[in-house]
């Protein structure tokens, strides 16, 4: 299992975080997504490991902002 935390900006309220967490659990292999509206953390973990570019693909798509380190 790999268990990988990412910063996403623009999410202010539950339905954020539900967009978030349906667009991530559509890539292929993810269990679970947890998301802190407050910190803007979302959690994600997967039986491989994901690529940052379908993770920001995901965000994207839900309407927030994939924060790099």
């Amino acid at each position: 299992m790999n268990t990988t935390t990412y910063q996403v900006s623009g999410m202010t309220c539950g339905h954020c975080a539900k967009a978030v967490t349906d667009e991530l659990t559509e890539l292929e292999g993810v269990s679970s997504v947890d998301v802190d509206v407050a910190s803007g953390a979302v959690t994600v973990s997967s039986a491989a490991p994901l690529t940052l570019t379908d993770v920001r693909a995901a965000v994207d798509e839900a309407g927030y902002t994939l924060v790099e380190a």
